[in-house]
């Protein structure tokens, strides 16, 4: 199923969710191979990009073959969010998103994040800033709410549409819940109802019956993977073909994880360099191989690995 936001079009509403020290260049390629049809980058602060910090510059390295991508800034002041969106729109970025839903206590005691969500005064300012600021698409993703006692996603919804957002993501559950509990997705059909521009459910989507579920409760327009992407590209595909056909396509086995991990590592390298790029494969390494025998002893050898010959070394003993 297409979905069209703003002058976007993407080849199927399956959306890889941001996540800050997951979705890096490496990772949006292989959901992209897999069929995503949307990547987004990791959280990039505006502010660091306004001073220069050299960090900044990995984090907003595309490649032309992973687009569609959207980019999403964080940050609080609305004329530096509306400086920093103009600022990258020459960039090979298709879509500009803010983020209202980070939950991480030293970005929410910076009035960032999930903290915005308790300011709709400041949140209309700041997206008005973008809105008018740029030519590209610009989109949200928030949170049921900040707490159970402040739920207030449509109110948020609503101001979104009304300063030209083209449209917005909901995650099913509070700040104060983090990643715990159940995702409420009675939320985001609350907020579809309240809107006509695109909405995004997210929280939840572990397999492709997930996805299915949350279309026919929410009846929302596209679907955000998050978790269940991670050690898992293979989602992308099997959450299309279910939605297309019906039929369910069988978990990826041993030998297809052994390949993806192995492209995984190489790209890592390509791009980031041997020695980062192993080290950064660890935490990759642990969500790949859960729950397959071995599994322990490889999250604990794969500390030991500082080359791509040491990684695919080990999995062939391992595997």
């Amino acid at each position: 199923m297409k979905l069209t936001i703003g002058n976007v079009t993407l080849d199927n509403n399956v959306i890889l969710a941001p996540m800050a020290g997951v979705t890096d260049l490496p990772f949006r390629l292989l959901c992209k191979e897999q069929g995503c049809g949307l990547v987004c980058t990791e959280m990039v602060s505006a502010k660091a990009i306004l001073y220069k910090n050299r960090n900044t510059n990995a984090l907003l390295e595309v490649k032309d073959q992973e687009r569609p991508v959207s980019v999403q800034l964080f940050g609080s002041d609305p004329d530096i969010l509306g400086r920093i969106a103009h600022q990258i729109e020459d960039g090979p970025f298709d879509i500009i998103d803010l983020n209202m839903g980070c939950p991480v206590p030293k970005v929410v005691n910076n009035q960032e994040g999930s903290a915005l969500m308790k300011n709709p005064k400041l949140v209309e300012q700041i997206l008005s800033s973008m809105v008018k600021a740029v030519k590209k698409p610009v989109t949200v993703k928030f949170r049921k709410g900040f707490d159970e006692d402040h739920v207030n996603a449509v109110e948020i919804a609503k101001i979104a549409e009304s300063c030209g957002v083209a449209a917005v993501a909901v995650h099913g559950r509070t700040r104060e819940q983090f990643y715990s509990g159940k995702a409420d997705w009675d939320i985001i059909r609350k907020v579809k109802e309240a809107v006509k521009i695109p909405v995004i459910g997210n929280g939840d989507i572990f397999t492709p019956e997930d996805a299915k579920a949350m279309m026919d409760q929410t009846g929302c327009d596209g679907l955000m993977v998050a978790r269940g992407a991670k050690g898992n590209p293979w989602i992308f595909t099997r959450i299309n073909h279910y939605l297309d056909t019906g039929e369910l396509l069988s978990p990826p086995g041993l030998e297809e994880i052994k390949r993806m991990i192995i492209r995984h590592g190489e790209l890592q390298m390509q791009i980031k360099g041997e020695v980062i790029g192993m080290r950064e494969m660890r935490k990759h390494m642990a969500w790949y191989t859960s729950g397959l025998p071995h599994s322990a002893a490889v999250r604990n050898e794969i500390n030991q690995v500082e080359t791509l010959e040491g990684l695919k070394k080990l999995m062939d003993e391992r595997f």
